[in-house]
């Protein structure tokens, strides 16, 4: 973690240094499993895995923060915006990330960026009209957190990989396959590499959707702490899920491939199997934390 005033959590480096090392680790065996079956391929193999990794490390920032409609602006364009990131970044004594605004009316913030420098905080012009300026502070002051612990960097990184295990499979298939349909490993191929792109896929989804729950009560803890006012981001929590039910279907449709980025879901589950993979701790807990961190600071 860079320093800044941020509290430093020694349980969410912990979890991000194992997330990535497990999905690293995916990531090797499905290219092994790639070259072991496509000998003849494997040279396109590593191109393809190779160049996929150094775009999605360069550019996955660039794409989320894209498919999210995020359009960077200026003090001049967004003074009250940019007003609260340089208070915020002066009381946690960091360096002030990129500031975007997002046209959508579904209130909400995200943080990405692959690091300091590169890092951009939006909010949409839902959020911003919605809230008061003490909220928008704590809402801020959360997404700051991601970039102060560099969690963002992570979950940027790994919410791509799954992705790219399912384009990795599909280019050795189309690249290796079909040649010689006499030959029995071009059968057993056939089978074995979807169903391996399948088990990392959905174990790399389980492993990012668990991180980031925990993240996220990370963010709540450090940004109430900083600002010392964790009431003002509880208030902005229930505002956020409760305006939720007011916008259109449609919207939020498009809101929720990114609901690992947003300071709060697009769509709330209600039943156990949503929540395990669900990307957002449920709102009665992150409002349960704030409680107690109230608890103790008026103490």
């Amino acid at each position: 973690m860079a320093r800044t005033r941020y509290a430093p959590d020694r349980g969410l480096t912990a979890r991000m240094v194992t997330t990535m090392f497990f999905i690293g680790l995916l990531y090797v065996v499905l290219v092994g499993v790639l070259l072991a079956f496509l000998r003849g391929s494997w040279g396109i193999i590593l191109l393809v895995a190779g160049g996929l990794f150094i775009a999605q490390f360069w550019f996955s920032d660039r794409i989320a923060a894209y498919g999210m409609g995020a359009r960077e602006v200026t003090p001049e364009q967004a003074p009250e915006l940019h007003g609260a990131v340089d208070r915020l970044c002066a009381l946690a004594d960091m360096p002030k990330p990129r500031v975007a605004v997002a046209n959508s009316d579904v209130p909400n913030a995200f943080a990405t960026g692959r690091n300091r420098n590169s890092a951009l905080v939006c909010a949409t012009t839902g959020l911003l009209r919605r809230l008061e300026p003490e909220e928008l502070e704590g809402v801020l002051a959360h997404e700051l957190s991601h970039v102060a612990h560099r969690d963002v960097v992570v979950m940027t990184i790994a919410s791509f990989l799954g992705v790219m295990a399912g384009i990795l499979a599909r280019v050795a298939l189309w690249s290796g396959l079909g040649r010689d349909s006499r030959d029995p490993a071009t059968a057993i191929a056939v089978l074995v590499i979807p169903l391996v792109s399948a088990v990392v896929y959905v174990i790399s989804f389980l492993l990012t959707r668990l991180l980031s729950r925990y993240r996220e009560l990370s963010a709540d803890r450090a940004a109430a702490l900083l600002t010392g006012r964790p009431s003002a981001l509880a208030s902005a929590l229930t505002k956020v899920t409760g305006q939720m039910a007011r916008i259109p279907t449609r919207d939020l449709r498009k809101a929720e491939p990114y609901n690992a980025f947003w300071f709060a879901p697009a769509f709330s589950s209600k039943d156990s199997l949503g929540r395990l993979f669900s990307s957002h701790p449920t709102l009665e807990q992150r409002l349960d934390q704030l409680a107690r961190i109230s608890a103790q600071l008026s103490r």
